[in-house]
């Protein structure tokens, strides 16, 4: 990580039947691209992302839950998936597994998430978290 930077929150969304938390641990150390992302203001958000900003897991349609916790390793960069240079994507690794899941009904009631982009921008897939509410979805989780 850079000397200096504060790390920012991220969430980010797939369907399970496309990639799973599962799927994302077992890449190890070296990670995964977060590619495949067509919309504009998601690929913006990942162009923001620097190595050692942290995410949620979230799984998508099946599940509705946040499931683990990833970090960027590699920032911005051509996603090898797209034939258009306008679409790239960052590189995650998982770094743990929350220790209850933390579904989409859970966070819609939990004080202090009302204003969560999952629950605002439901279609988003890479998402800003703010600090509290990354410390309210780590608690529920079993992290703190």
């Amino acid at each position: 990580m850079e000397e200096g930077h504060r790390v920012t929150y991220w969430l980010f969304k797939s369907e399970p039947e496309a990639w799973s938390w599962h799927q994302q641990v077992a890449r190890g150390d070296a990670g995964e691209e977060w590619s495949g992302v067509r919309n504009f203001q998601a690929r913006n958000n990942m162009r923001q992302m620097r190595v050692g900003d942290l995410g949620f897991f979230y799984h998508s349609n099946e599940g509705k839950e946040i499931v683990g916790i990833v970090e960027v390793i590699r920032e911005s960069a051509p996603d090898t998936t797209a034939d258009d240079p306008k679409w790239d994507c960052v590189v995650v690794r998982a770094r743990q597994a929350l220790p209850v899941p933390v579904t989409l009904e859970r966070c819609k009631t939990e004080p202090g998430l009302e204003g969560m982009a999952l629950l605002r921008s439901s279609r988003l897939s890479v998402q800003l978290v703010t600090e509290a509410e990354w410390e309210i979805v780590c608690r529920i989780g079993g992290l703190i």
